[in-house]
């Protein structure tokens, strides 16, 4: 007598938490490993650039706070999470229209207040990530598990090692890192796609030069971010 093969499960969701607020980012931590069995929390940040220079980014979902001290807007945040694969859930203290609409039209998957319950916004990450009832919001696919790497942060990039940029690769390489193709980077710039391309070869070899390599977009972002070009 045969019997059917059982499903195997889907790999625990990759998640990280921005938050600026220490405390708040250890509660937040401690729910979610006590209670939240489908979330692997591999990366925890209480800053943008501690975020985006991590080895563990990008991870599946991202779930942020609207409001950090630095000076990085809630879209330019949402875009390159987004751009290097990592869907966003943004929570805030403050619900005002303007930042809803910025934060969804960015591509967050939700815009949450924290004052909600937090087993509410694991059901809305859930959701987004096609495991929840509601279905999936983007089609449910989720990556595979990456080994599991500790957050930490990274020093501050030295001069030396900060390639000089022309005014040009300088503007390609910010549209890029934002989430946008290389056609759309030569549309933006009113330059043949050839131009943008060479732009970004050019940024990608100045950056080998200085032994900081750009392989794939979420390395091209975690320069642009190290730089202070993602704004």
């Amino acid at each position: 007598m045969s019997t059917a093969p059982s499903e195997t499960p889907a790999p625990p969701i990759r998640l990280a938490l921005l938050d600026d607020h220490e405390l708040l980012l250890d509660s937040l931590a401690s729910w979610i490993e006590k209670h939240a069995p489908e979330f692997d929390l591999v990366l925890r940040a209480s800053t943008w650039l501690e975020l985006v220079h991590s080895d563990a980014f990008p991870t599946d979902l991202v779930i942020m706070d609207l409001q950090l001290r630095e000076s990085v807007s809630i879209g330019a945040r949402v875009r390159t999470c987004r751009a290097a694969g990592a869907k966003v859930i943004v929570l805030s203290a403050m619900d005002t229209q303007d930042d809803r609409d910025a934060a969804l039209a960015a591509g967050a998957v939700a815009y949450l207040t924290k004052t909600q319950p937090m087993s509410e916004v694991l059901e809305a990450a859930l959701a987004a990530m096609g495991r929840g009832p509601a279905g999936s919001a983007e089609g449910g696919a989720v990556s595979s598990k990456a080994p599991e790497t500790a957050w930490r942060p990274r020093p501050i990039i030295p001069e030396a090692q900060k390639p000089h940029l022309s005014d040009g690769e300088r503007h390609a390489l910010t549209l890029y890192a934002d989430g946008r193709t290389t056609s759309e980077v030569a549309r933006e710039m009113n330059v043949q796609y050839e131009t943008a391309k060479t732009y970004l070869r050019r940024v990608r070899e100045k950056y080998g030069k200085v032994g900081r390599h750009t392989s794939s977009r979420a390395d091209l972002i975690r320069r642009a971010a190290e730089d202070g070009y993602l704004t």
